[in-house]
């Protein structure tokens, strides 16, 4: 079996393949300073607690923005389960042309969005990853990254209010009845959440402006926040990064052993 690891800021997705079908997946915080060992063990647990004992994965690609995180990753793979991931980045086959200034520069979880997209709905997409930034992807309509956007996610525009604006509290992320706030709480929502949405649309209608029509896949843990209240998302795939991992994987070392 394979498992595809997403490394991001503030949470770290994990997915068991078995060939083409996502059988297990988990979401995690992201913690930089655990020891290869500790994660070893809460990734134990995970799959014990699915049923799938440490020796089925026999296979594991790993993508992320915490640099040093990839190194503890990789030294999980080779201790544990007696192999050595595969990495995306330079010299990894994506199967995506990157017509950015300098491709070193875009993160490896865009690319694998990108791809994600491209197989799974064809051309002509903008991909929205609700993230700790929320970035914002062109995809031509054969396949190529055009490029994109990157916004403050929706958490660290929450945080920074309550962080900066002394006798602002903290809230949570739910919908207020009404966009005219009657109280404190209400009108932070209101704005947090009503304000991201009409950044989002923003950037889309704008994206679209220069591109033509394009249709929106949304990721990321706060999709669904926000896609239900705008037209403008078309899809939703909470998976869309690990299902892209697992296509890299396959493009790298062939279908039949990601399937193992």
């Amino acid at each position: 079996m394979l498992l595809a690891v997403d490394i991001g800021n503030t949470n770290i997705a994990l997915g068991v393949y078995s060939g083409s079908e996502l059988i297990a997946d988990w979401r995690i915080a992201t913690e930089s300073h655990r020891m290869p060992d500790e994660y070893a063990m809460l990734l134990c647990n995970l799959l014990t607690n699915d049923g799938l004992p440490m020796t089925s994965i026999r296979r594991m690609i790993v993508s992320s923005v915490v640099p040093p995180l990839v190194t503890t990753f990789k030294e999980l793979g080779e201790r544990y389960f007696k192999l050595s991931p595969l990495v995306v980045g330079p010299g990894v086959k994506t199967g995506v042309r990157i017509l950015y200034e300098n491709p070193k520069e875009v993160g490896a979880d865009r690319i694998v969005n990108a791809l994600a997209a491209f197989r799974l709905y064809g051309g002509g997409l903008i991909v929205v990853d609700f993230g700790t930034a929320t970035t914002f992807d062109a995809i031509s309509p054969e396949g190529d990254y055009l490029g994109g956007a990157i916004a403050p996610g929706i958490g660290i525009s929450s945080e920074a209010l309550f962080k900066f604006a002394a006798k602002l509290p903290h809230v949570e992320l739910t919908r207020p009845k009404t966009a005219v706030g009657k109280n404190t709480i209400n009108s932070m929502q209101s704005g947090i959440l009503f304000g991201y949405v009409g950044l989002v649309e923003g950037l889309i209608n704008r994206f679209n402006q220069e591109l033509g029509k394009s249709r929106v896949v949304a990721t990321g843990g706060l999709a669904e926040v926000v896609a239900k209240e705008t037209p403008t998302i078309d899809i939703i795939n909470p998976r869309l990064t690990l299902e892209g991992l697992r296509l890299i994987y396959e493009l790298n070392r062939g279908v039949e052993s990601a399937g193992e």
